[in-house]
């Protein structure tokens, strides 16, 4: 019988590495941080000082980091299967796509407005997706037109009209920054 079937045995899951190498460096990271983020205060107790409670959770997740990845190397030495690691890493490193295409839509949003940009951006990212069909679209399409309506119109939500309404007839670039 493997390792890998043996009753109370977890199995080798791609990833595991991975998760345990950055979860470690980041947590080591911010522990290392931490003299530059925070003060001591003179006269104050050991557990009111602000730099006590972050140096507490930083130390064990740095701590208990060490081990996962101590377990991980010791455990599952013979299970490791690297390329299956590396496979797992980019699916999860193509998650970070959509962060870039947030980050672009809030570049936008000022230049072209909330709702030109927010039609613009369902419509790229369904056809990002795969969808190719026509009444999908016309869902995005309309689902922005809703989302901007809602969240100007009724909830108020103040965001900055786009650059491009400047060039827009007085009354109806007033309608447009308010509404739209």
């Amino acid at each position: 019988m493997s390792d890998r079937t043996q009753p109370g045995r977890a199995a080798a899951h791609p990833g595991n590495l991975v998760f345990a190498v950055v979860f470690l460096a980041i947590s080591g990271l911010l522990l290392s941080m931490l003299g530059e983020q925070t003060r001591a205060v003179r006269r104050v107790a050991l557990t009111s000082q602000p730099w006590f409670w972050p140096a507490i959770s930083l130390g064990a997740m740095t701590g208990f980091g060490a081990l996962h990845l101590a377990f991980v190397l010791w455990e599952r030495h013979r299970l490791l299967d690297l390329s299956a690691e590396a496979q797992e890493a980019g699916i999860w490193l193509r998650a970070l796509e959509y962060s870039g295409w947030f980050l672009v839509y809030a570049w936008v949003v000022p230049l072209g407005g909330y709702l030109p940009t927010t039609i613009l951006f369902a419509l790229l990212l369904t056809w990002r997706a795969g969808y190719r069909e026509r009444g999908l679209y016309l869902a995005a399409g309309g689902l922005s037109v809703a989302v901007v309506v809602i969240f100007k119109g009724f909830l108020g939500v103040r965001i900055p009209g786009g650059a491009v309404y400047e060039v827009l007839p007085p009354t109806l670039r007033n309608f447009m920054i308010v509404y739209f």
